[in-house]
């Protein structure tokens, strides 16, 4: 799952509560009819209502009853089959405060998990939005504090929300489990350091600190494991999304190194991706590709995640470029990448996914090949620049602003977010390539601005 955040160690606590977390001071008295129309809410009897209390202070700790007298009274949060969006053409937005501020700023931006909706936390809240078509599901404005990283669950109404800004809502140490339902948190997971980022997944829950990672299981709240990393300010971390297994890619202990976690296979592989730090990375649905970039930003390389096999090389440009986001098209076909550069690039893959149907423009037709075969013959003569394999399409942006880019669910299509609050849909042509055309512009922290 894709993220963007402005620029901003082992777990203290779990902690379920049921006290008045809300912070808005006028919680809402009657939870139901569903404040939030658009989403399907969790069963009751999924609503945590005991305390549990954990420490791990090292990698060889374990997680004990804290009463070893009783049996282990395990909170559930068991996360049933994920409920399609429900569409409500009359969906009205919750009460606000009084007097909001109208130009709230954006301190994140994250898609869900298949990029139909993407989320957005300010210094007053957050907001969720669908992709296709474009409008507002709906948003909480606190009456103090910001949400500095919010992450979705698919289309459920459950939220994983940490504080941010220069006054966060929370403390940005915890993370907080939100249901927008009874519009509240539910739970929170307590840290000794800063959270850097969230992942959610149907069965997971991972928590991204500075120098370390916590895996934990959706339906007991159990912490599986923990994973050392380099300094990873960015809370860099990415999960396969498919039923089954969970492969799940964070930085390594080195310089230019990504770690592997194959539950599945119990098997960890480390891969040697750059020179230089890791920037940035994407993972394909299924785990099974790994697009990683460095902080040079000119190379974006394409790995086999089982045995770190490098299948492909694309070049972004010459200069340095800081990459914001790089994103899978659903059938691995296609890389999009976004940079400081203020352009987006869409990149053909040649990879083999095991898919016979995601045929590359290149083998339809002949000519998208010219990106890196025209100059195939000197390759190995004149230097690595010339025979790089270059972007099939581009869409130039206003420089200045942190892009985060999506593959968008009709063909060919790509959304691009800001943190200015810009939302553009792009089409490109798979054959002839080259400029991506308009489809779309919203500012979506300003729907009237729309063209």
């Amino acid at each position: 799952m894709s993220t963007l955040s402005l620029p901003s160690s082992s777990p203290l606590s779990w902690t379920f509560c049921d006290p008045n977390p809300n912070p808005n001071p006028n919680p809402n008295p009657n939870p139901n009819p569903n404040p939030n129309p658009a989403f399907l809410p969790l069963p009751q009897s999924q609503t945590l209502q005991q305390q549990h209390h954990y420490e791990d202070l090292d990698n060889n700790s374990t997680i004990e009853n804290p009463n070893p007298h009783q049996e282990e009274d395990k909170p559930h949060l068991n996360v049933p089959p994920l409920p399609p969006i429900i569409q409500n053409p009359n969906l009205s937005l919750p009460p606000i405060p009084q007097n909001p501020n109208p130009n709230p700023t954006l301190l994140h931006l994250s898609f869900n998990q298949d990029h139909s909706c993407f989320a957005a936390g300010t210094d007053q809240g957050f907001r969720v939005y669908q992709c296709d078509p474009f409008r507002a599901s709906f948003r909480r404005d606190f009456d103090r504090g910001g949400i500095g990283v919010v992450e979705m669950l698919f289309h459920t109404n459950l939220l994983a929300l940490v504080g941010g800004g220069p006054d966060p809502v929370y403390p940005p140490h915890k993370v907080m489990i939100w249901d927008d339902h009874e519009n509240r948190r539910i739970g929170e997971l307590s840290f000794r350091s800063e959270v850097r980022g969230v992942r959610l997944r149907r069965d997971r829950i991972i928590a991204v600190l500075e120098q370390k990672i916590f895996v934990y299981n959706f339906a007991d709240l159990r912490l599986v494991h923990q994973i050392e990393t380099i300094s990873n300010p960015k809370g860099l971390c990415a999960i396969s999304q498919v039923s089954g297994s969970l492969v799940l890619v964070c930085p390594g202990l080195l310089r230019g190194q990504v770690r592997v976690e194959h539950y599945g296979l119990k098997r960890t592989k480390f891969i040697m991706a750059h020179d230089s730090r890791i920037a940035c990375f994407a993972l394909t649905h299924d785990g099974q590709l790994l697009a990683t970039a460095s902080t040079k930003g000119t190379l974006v390389r394409i790995f086999n995640t089982v045995d770190g096999t490098l299948l492909q090389e694309v070049r972004r440009g010459a200069d340095r470029a800081e990459i914001y986001s790089l994103a899978f098209s659903g059938t691995a076909q296609w890389l999009a990448v976004s940079s400081d550069k203020g352009t987006v690039h869409v990149f053909n893959l040649k990879v083999n996914t095991g898919n016979d149907k995601s045929q590359t423009a290149s083998d339809t037709n002949p000519s998208m090949s010219s990106t890196s075969s025209s100059l195939y013959f000197i390759r190995g003569v004149l230097p690595k620049y010339f025979s790089s394999e270059w972007s099939v399409a581009q869409f130039r942006l206003h420089e200045g602003s942190q892009y985060l880019v999506a593959f968008g669910h009709q063909k060919n299509t790509v959304v691009i977010l800001g943190l200015d609050g810009s939302l553009y849909r792009c089409q490109f042509d798979p054959v002839t390539g080259g400029e991506m055309t308009q489809l779309e512009f919203y500012n979506f922290l300003k729907p009237e601005e729309t063209i």
